[in-house]
């Protein structure tokens, strides 16, 4: 997020520009600068005091329902990311083991996602899935680059096949890699990309296809096989290679655990490459992503930088370069901790909180869910059609703001904008028990609008890519 700061330059508002502090302590009687660099020190204790009273007004992170991220982890992890956090993970020469945690990890993916041979387990991690989707359109850009020029043609006009509900991620790669993004319409009461539209759409600048495994808006698993079986048609018909890019951030780790029989992985032909949030479902905290490609072959050698720094010669394909390795620690402490069977049942009781919820608030009479059938721990309602209220979906969210609850109103994408919507992410720290307690206060919210409709205003809003 991009921030512009305006001090006050007002005598009068100067104390806008101070914390002014109350503790009974000498080195605090001076008010200390918000905006430049405070001349002296102060006690740790008060600094600490000081920064904690601020994040007081942060919301609850436990009560944050818009957000995909985890906000709850077991101590033990937690004491792990502690130890770790000084620990600069791409300095693999200087902490080979967190090196070898992280090499673990991607063939503990490879392997989740049926890689067709184990030895050739390629990826790496990443500061999160959008990192990982970078590094997975750039693969896609390279390789259609390569079979442009052993054509003879030009490859000055690349362009990508994605959804209008994809996550903004994607935009951001085709304007900073200077390819057209080529939109496919959703619609009302369908969600998702139409397969005879994405065929549409292609042509022999096309670099990929990107399906998304639980879009942003409503969580639906794209049909990733129809699409496969569709290019695999498309493909020998005219002899393009347009492959397959399945964005995963959020149901690369349900799908595995509660749908297992779905072919959305490397078991289908064109799928090349997966990005994967290990911060959401991985139930790590923030930020740790994968990006994990079918065999070495779908990631072009130029793309990686082997550099000689810090004491050997490594490999390394990322955005960025230092960042702390305690998220690839507590990545691996879930996969052994939990296991299949933890992962399953972790995520199953996420599920069954979710369908709790959706068939509370249809139960209102009041609310309706967008989709017939939760494919993964989110429900997005909107106020049923055929009655008529006096407030709106974003009241509703300002009034459950003013419990603690945090859940987003918005619009939907082109061609269904017209449906207002909530949104509510179950996730790990949210027992049954929340669950109940939030539908006391929705059903309290419900009979506050009735009894008193005049004193209650409504305020728009958009929602935020988490």
């Amino acid at each position: 997020m991009l921030h512009q700061v305006k001090k006050s330059k007002k005598k009068t508002d100067d104390r806008k520009n101070f914390i002014m502090p109350v503790y009974g302590s000498r080195d605090l009687e001076e008010p200390i600068p918000k905006y430049s660099m405070p001349e002296g020190s102060i006690d740790p204790r008060h600094a600490y005091a000081l920064v904690k009273d601020e994040l007081m007004l942060d919301g609850n992170s436990r009560l944050n329902l818009a957000t995909f991220v985890t906000t709850w982890m077991e101590d033990e992890a937690r004491q792990l990311m502690t130890d770790t956090f000084d620990k600069n993970m791409i300095d693999k020469d200087e902490y080979p083991q967190t090196a070898e945690l992280e090499d673990r990890c991607v063939h503990i993916l490879s392997d989740l996602y049926n890689v067709p041979d184990e030895s050739e387990a390629c990826g790496c991690s990443t500061t999160g899935s959008s990192e990982a989707a970078m590094l997975c359109g750039m693969a896609l850009k390279w390789k259609w680059r390569d079979r442009m020029k052993d054509k003879g043609k030009a490859t000055d006009k690349p362009n990508l096949i994605i959804s209008t509900s994809v996550q903004v991620c994607w935009e951001k790669f085709c304007r900073y890699w200077e390819v057209e993004p080529r939109f496919v319409p959703v619609s009302d009461g369908h969600y998702s990309m139409k397969t005879a539209d994405v065929i549409k759409a292609c042509d022999e600048n096309t670099i990929g296809v990107v399906a998304i495994l639980g879009t942003t808006h409503t969580g639906e698993f794209e049909p990733v096989e129809k699409y496969n079986d569709a290019l695999e048609k498309f493909n020998s018909e005219t002899g393009y290679e347009i492959p397959l890019h399945v964005d995963a951030a959020s149901g690369g780790f349900i799908a595995p655990f509660l749908t297992p029989k779905l072919k959305w992985d490397f078991r289908l032909k064109w799928v090349k490459s997966i990005n994967v949030s290990g911060h959401k479902y991985g139930l790590v905290y923030p930020g740790v992503g994968w990006a994990i490609w079918r065999n070495t072959e779908e990631l072009p050698e130029d793309l990686v930088f082997r550099v000689n720094y810090l004491g050997g010669e490594m490999p390394t394909f990322a955005l960025n370069f230092s960042r702390p390795g305690n998220q690839i620690v507590a990545q691996y402490y879930n996969f052994i901790r939990l296991g299949r069977e933890g992962y399953t049942r972790i995520l199953q009781s996420c599920m069954d909180t979710a369908n709790f919820i959706k068939e509370s608030l249809e139960e209102t009479n009041v609310f309706q869910s967008l989709i017939p059938k939760l494919h993964m721990p989110l429900i997005t309602f909107r106020i049923k059609k055929d009655i008529k209220v006096d407030f709106d979906v974003f009241q509703i969210s300002e009034m459950l703001r003013h419990r603690g609850w945090l859940v987003p109103a918005y619009t939907m994408p082109e061609n269904c904008e017209d449906d207002e919507v909530l949104r509510i992410v179950i996730k790990e720290g949210m027992s049954m028990d929340m669950a109940h307690l939030l539908m006391k206060d929705m059903k309290r919210i419900l009979q506050k609008f009735e009894e008193e409709p005049d004193k209650l205003k409504s305020t728009k809003g958009t929602l935020k890519q988490c």
